[in-house]
């Protein structure tokens, strides 16, 4: 087994071993602790966070790429968990957790009718053994996740000495047992039904989905991160220097602010489309390809996306450089570069965490339009906008084909959700002007 690393599986663990670094160093500083453990106080945001976590885990486990030897194609530790799901093929649409196809053809007897599917048992035939079938697994599910959930519950309180009766624990440990529950519950499904039905080409749905929350992570993490530099850099030095240097930095965000973000988005991709397609031998595999392209994509919506955040630091920073610490570390021969990171970047970081945690949910949105108007990801990518894509003639058919929208939908909405309520605590508990007991 050979194990490939793609560039945004790089970075995406990079971000994940930042993440970790940036918890031990909060764990030693008492006054952010302390802002932390007022954030995760709240039930909802804590809530919240549990479900964004099971988000990045899934990604995680998608950006771990590898070969069997001999083998030309290239799974995810998160594959090898859908496997049903990737290799169950079926002829053409099915609605979910359904045992026969959605439209009637031609079968070998000579009749006209609906085709069983192939994942399902043979022995089932009638919608009555359908259900209790569906009825049997989810009940299976639910003792296992109970289980599941007592041995946590009694782990936590022995091991750990957490109390699981004060309210905020009590909503953690339902969240908990509804994601736990959710996992077991696919795991029992996905060898007998295709969860969320199949799409035209008889490929899983649910599948489909899944695997698009790792295009919808890199979206929102890797543009946030790569967006930071020049705004934060670009903010502090035009608030600190004024001036000539304050006017050049604000005529170059005040341009690209002045520009149609969708247009000059849409205008470099189609740029980048074509350099790529004609170097096309450049790439190794497709997968490559498409990786490097969501990458650019990145890069592209980062370079897009800095002027407001670096607006904010440049505000912030007006005020801070005439405050006496500052003048202070002036008199003293302080340098201009120790001043601007060492005594004003920390000043303003409160402003960098609520836009990361603001604009997550945005450039989340921001992907399945792309893909919608046909400037997004790579066709071969898995990504909620594809999915989007894809179904916008499938909704005008009669019958409706629902499914591939309404899957794509809910867990784009669910992730979305939980990153704005969570987003909303970090803000009121990190605003200064905020309300912290709210």
């Amino acid at each position: 087994m050979t194990f490939i690393w793609l560039w945004t599986d790089f970075l995406l663990w990079l971000l994940f071993a930042l993440s970790i670094y940036a918890v031990i160093k909060i764990r030693q500083n008492d006054l952010l602790l302390q802002k932390w453990k007022i954030i995760f106080s709240q039930p909802l945001a804590l809530s919240a966070f549990i479900v964004f976590s099971f988000y990045i885990l899934i990604g995680l486990t998608d950006s771990l790429h590898f070969r069997f030897n001999n083998d030309t194609i290239t799974y995810s530790v998160l594959d090898r968990v859908l496997l049903p799901a990737l290799e169950a093929d079926e002829r053409t649409y099915s609605t979910p957790l359904n045992y026969e196809q959605f439209s009637k053809e031609y079968l070998d007897s000579g009749l006209r009718g609906r085709a069983h599917l192939n994942l399902v048992s043979a022995q089932i035939s009638t919608p009555g053994e359908n259900y209790s079938q569906i009825f049997s697994l989810s009940i299976q599910a639910l003792i296992y996740s109970i289980f599941s959930i007592f041995l946590l519950v009694f782990f936590s309180k022995k091991i750990l000495s957490i109390n699981p009766n004060t309210k905020t624990n009590r909503v953690a440990f339902v969240t908990l047992f509804g994601v736990i529950f959710f996992c077991i519950w696919a795991i029992l499904m996905m060898p007998n039904y295709h969860i969320l039905g199949t799409d035209k080409a008889g490929i899983d749905v649910f599948y489909k989905a899944i695997k698009s929350v790792r295009t919808g992570m890199i979206f929102g993490l890797l543009t946030t991160i790569l967006a930071l530099p020049p705004a934060i850099v670009l903010g502090l030095m035009a608030g600190y220097f004024k001036g000539k240097t304050d006017d050049v930095i604000q005529y170059i965000y005040t341009t690209i602010s002045a520009i149609p973000g969708i247009l000059l988005i849409a205008a470099l991709v189609l740029i980048l489309q074509v350099y790529m397609d004609e170097h096309a031998s450049d790439y190794a595999s497709s997968l490559e390809r498409s990786d490097l392209k969501l990458l650019l994509l990145c890069v592209i919506l980062a370079l897009t996306s800095w002027t407001g955040l670096c607006r904010l630091i440049r505000a912030e920073t007006l005020k801070l450089s005439e405050l006496e610490f500052v003048q202070a570390a002036k008199v003293f021969g302080v340098s201009n570069i120790k001043i601007l990171f060492n005594h004003l970047m920390p000043n303003v970081m409160h402003l960098v965490l609520i836009s990361i945690v603001l604009d997550f949910s945005g450039l989340v949105l921001i992907e399945a339009v792309l893909s919608y108007v046909g400037v997004g990801v790579d066709a071969t990518t898995m990504s909620w906008g594809n999915m989007i894509n894809a179904a916008r003639l499938e909704i005008s058919t009669d019958p409706v084909v629902w499914w591939p929208l309404a899957s794509s939908f809910i867990f784009m909405f669910i992730l979305v959700l939980s990153a704005n309520l969570f987003a909303d605590r970090v803000r009121q508990v990190f605003d200064p002007k905020g309300d912290t007991d709210a």
